[in-house]
């Protein structure tokens, strides 16, 4: 009889859980879960977009890294231990968003020192592809293949992320085949990682495995919003801290890659760094923000009027956060655009406009 009652209860407390969990959903945001035999799934909205994500292969030499700061930042590619054969094969992951042209999205550290890149399917296809341009600086890569019936993935808003939103990360780890892990948004705008040259990460839980490179980040909607990249600190018991490159970022280098193969980085002639707050204490914007400490005699930045002590407060009328939110967004400009800077000079703001100039392949 206690038995009974106590599955009973227990039986109870589960139905309260989820009925409290459902009432949650509803107020806030209505879940991309139906009930398939009384239990709310994410399947059918996988069984939509899951066909988007492919495996890449390579024969070649990938080069393992580290990250600045001395410790281990693992690329999430999956390595063959193939010591006596000079050509190494690798494997990571890739997401088509354009399923007419062929086009994939890929990490860079995936294709480098490929000499064939092949990849295969969701249904079991194995296609040559070409490379169409990467960018090691952001480790960014797009590749080609020629198919038809492709899936391609939906592009998402990176910049509507906030800190707790639900994630899936979708690839092929260890080569065992697809898989989905599940986590949230547990960080934004991590600069600080020492992976890449230009950093802007979002940090999730969503467990990221050797293979999951370039695979696909999406939100609950099925939405593309960052290809994953790296994970540093996992132990055999916990994967650690897996690492994206947001979606509107990587749309930004992708823009290049396929109009030049390459980004062209320009250079404005300013050399900055964080300053204290109290430099610019009682003023709009963030707390620290970029003064810039050198402008290039002849260069456009001189040209347009910078000068040594100039607080930057806003690129193209957004809040700059600190030297590496500069830095980053700086780095997406190219060759002819216009940067449109607010600085705090003698504590009044303004406005300065000045054009990125070809030069050395420098965001500065």
């Amino acid at each position: 009889m206690k038995t009974t009652m106590n599955s009973l209860l227990g039986a109870v407390v589960l139905g309260l859980a989820v009925a409290s969990v459902s009432a949650t959903a509803n107020a806030s945001i209505r879940l991309p879960v139906e009930q398939m035999s009384a239990v709310p799934s994410l399947a059918p909205l996988l069984q939509r977009i899951k066909t988007a994500v492919v495996t890449v292969a390579i024969t070649g030499r990938p080069l393992a890294e580290r990250n600045g700061k001395g410790q281990r930042a693992r690329r999430s590619v999956g390595t063959q231990d193939l010591p006596a054969d000079p050509q190494i094969r690798a494997s990571g992951s890739g997401v088509i968003i354009d399923a007419q042209a062929g086009l994939i999205l890929t990490n860079n550290h995936v294709i480098n020192g490929a000499n064939d890149i092949i990849v295969t399917l969701a249904d079991g296809r194995e296609l040559v592809a070409k490379r169409v341009g990467s960018d090691p600086s952001t480790d960014v890569a797009i590749i080609k293949v020629q198919a038809q019936d492709l899936t391609e993935m939906p592009i998402g808003n990176s910049d509507a992320l906030e800190v707790g939103d639900f994630v899936l990360a979708i690839g092929n780890p260890f080569q065992i085949g697809q898989t989905v892990t599940s986590g949230i948004v547990s960080g934004l705008h991590r600069t600080n990682v020492g992976i890449e040259e230009y950093e802007d990460f979002i940090q999730t839980d969503a467990a990221i495995y050797p293979g999951n490179s370039g695979g696909a980040l999406v939100n609950l909607h099925g939405e593309l919003i960052g290809i994953n990249t790296a994970f540093i600190g996992a132990t055999s018991s916990h994967p650690g801290l897996g690492f994206a490159i947001p979606i509107n970022m990587v749309r930004l280098i992708a823009d290049q890659l396929l109009k030049y193969g390459e980004v062209r980085r320009g250079r404005l002639g300013i050399a900055f760094e964080d300053q204290a707050p109290s430099r610019i204490r009682g003023l709009a914007g963030p707390a620290i923000a970029p003064v810039i400490v050198k402008v290039d005699k002849g260069s456009s930045a001189a040209g347009a009027g910078l000068k040594p002590g100039d607080v930057v407060s806003e690129l193209a009328r957004i809040l700059v956060r600190d030297t590496s939110d500069l830095r980053n967004r700086m780095g997406l400009l190219s060759v002819g655009d216009v940067a449109e800077l607010t600085v705090i000079r003698e504590g009044r703001p303004m406005v300065i406009r000045a054009t990125i100039a070809d030069g050395l392949n420098s965001a500065r």
